[in-house]
């Protein structure tokens, strides 16, 4: 029951503050860690325990998953190069650079420095993408660090792995072996990913009952999770290939009052998971520093010197590939690698990782040094969440790469009227062949002419006649055949990069707002 309550005001909590952080524009991730802070040091505030297990299983597929559906697969195919860099080579030298540091620096043995470099090595993308939404970036900057912090999962899992078993049996690394299992956690859990994928296309293809796609939409991360875990593959990337997989091809799968409907629950979904987890994140650090022994007195010092390391080592990695990969035409490649550096926070995902250590060795005997990479791991991504996520919407308003709401909304515009002109087109072809009765194409054609004029469209008055209905049915066919070719031309031009991916998801929205508010259904 006490479980329940503080969930409860961990709920509340979580939404007051972040209710607070869009009034007043600050990143609600670093407010809710601070605030968590702030309660954990209230005196009688009881201590907080949460199970790794609850973290991994309960809160991050629907995260992973709804930032996965956000991610562009266009502009993903463009920086696939840089972005496998910085999840393979980025990662191992942000677990080496660390494991040196904490054995210089702390009383940590080896195999446990080897720990807290495999679980501070990767960005969190559950941060990246929180962190990121209000943010204006360029489609392709924004896909470059979501995608990162996606894909480096498999790195750093099998990197912990291998430093958890050194750590727990003083066994020897065997890279070959290490190396067949990334192979494994990342081939394994893609292969299930998309097969989870084409299974819920196919479900939910012939679904039309809103209420059981909203729960299809919702098992669907805890089932790809699930299933890769039980097969002993990466459960992160399965439930990231199904999101990415699905993102592009949900439209298709579910008409306009579902697909509202989907956005609408899986919007309150995110915002209180979001919420609660990162309040947790500031709880929990005051109660691991009470579990360190005695002698540990130096962390604070020893985290702001690893995340020192983490960034300047991410400045050293990105700057060469910002100059050979471009995201951006035109900008500067300073001002890309400071941007992308300085988005590389990290999360919840390391701290769960950090949860999983073993308690005990093989030998029976308590595992030395855990509540210290407990300790320092919380201190980073609590340090990486208040002080980058604070700083990183001024940063990339200096930049110049922030996208200015005029050239957005000039962008959305052309695009309006780009397919109101596809539509116009197509009525002119409907009315040359005699397809439709005359007075609904007018109707129709009234319709999209009033937003190519930019003004609110004026239906003409009818006569109640004995063939009003039957006129309006046809009318609303014909507006629901418009809005699919609209679409599909909306689609097309995104393809073509003629409009960005936020442009594209608006222009979306708008159409199945505009079609479900015809009446009849699907």
């Amino acid at each position: 029951m006490r479980a329940v309550g503080t969930v409860l005001v961990l709920v509340v909590l979580a939404t007051v503050v972040a209710t607070g952080a869009r009034r007043w524009r600050i990143p609600a991730p670093s407010l809710l860690v601070i605030a968590g802070l702030f309660v954990a040091l209230i005196p009688g505030t009881p201590a907080l325990h949460i199970a790794p297990q609850t973290i991994a299983l309960v809160v991050l597929p629907p995260l992973l998953y709804a930032s996965a559906e956000e991610m562009s697969l266009r502009d993903l195919k463009i920086v696939w190069r840089p972005v496998t860099v910085l999840a393979l080579g980025l990662v191992l030298a942000s677990a080496a650079a660390v494991g040196f540091l904490a054995v210089a620096l702390t009383p940590l043995t080896a195999p446990m420095a080897l720990v807290l470099g495999a679980v501070l090595a990767s960005t969190d993308p559950v941060a990246v993408t929180a962190l990121g939404r209000r943010l204006a970036l360029p489609g392709r900057v924004q896909t470059m660090v979501q995608a990162e912090s996606l894909f480096n999962d498999a790195t750093s899992l099998v990197l912990f792995k291998v430093a958890v078993g050194l750590a727990v049996a003083s066994s020897v690394v065997s890279w070959p072996k290490a190396g067949g299992e990334f192979f494994l956690l990342a081939g394994g859990g893609s292969l299930i990913g998309a097969a989870t994928a084409g299974m819920v296309a196919l479900i939910r293809a012939r679904t039309t009952d809103p209420v059981l796609e909203t729960v299809i939409a919702l098992v669907t991360p805890y089932a790809a999770y699930v299933l890769a875990e039980g097969a002993h593959t990466s459960g992160v990337t399965a439930v990231v290939v199904v999101g990415v997989v699905l993102g592009r091809s949900g439209y298709r799968l579910t008409d306009a009052r579902i697909r509202l409907q989907l956005q609408a629950v899986y919007s309150v979904v995110v915002f209180l998971l979001e919420s609660v987890v990162f309040a947790i994140i500031g709880l929990e650090l005051p109660t691991m520093v009470r579990d360190l022994p005695a002698g540990s007195g130096a962390w604070p010092l020893q985290a702001l010197a690893l995340a020192a390391v983490l960034i300047g080592l991410r400045v050293l990695w990105v700057w060469p590939l910002s100059k050979v990969v471009k995201p951006v035409e035109g900008a500067a490649s300073w001002r890309v690698a400071a941007v992308v550096t300085w988005a590389g926070t990290r999360g919840v995902m390391p701290l769960a990782a950090a949860l999983s250590i073993p308690l005990l060795a093989d030998d029976g005997s308590a595992l030395p040094g855990r509540p210290l990479v407990l300790v320092l791991t919380t201190a980073v991504v609590v340090f990486t969440l208040v002080v980058q996520g604070l700083s990183l919407a001024p940063l990339v308003n200096r930049s110049g790469l922030a996208l200015e709401p005029q050239d957005t909304a000039r962008e959305q515009e052309s695009a309006r009227q780009q397919i109101a002109r596809a539509g116009l087109d197509h009525l002119d072809q409907l009315a040359d062949l005699g397809a439709a009765p005359d007075a609904a194409l007018s109707r129709v054609r009234l319709s999209l002419d009033a937003r190519l004029r930019h003004s609110q469209a004026q239906n003409p008055d009818e006569d109640h006649s004995a063939g009003e209905a039957s006129l309006l049915q046809v009318y609303q066919q014909l507006r629901r055949e418009v809005i699919v070719l609209q679409g599909t031309e909306l689609q097309r031009m995104y393809e073509t990069h003629q409009i960005s991916d936020t442009t594209r998801r608006q222009l979306q929205y708008d159409l199945d707002l505009e079609e479900s508010g015809l009446s009849g259904g699907r």
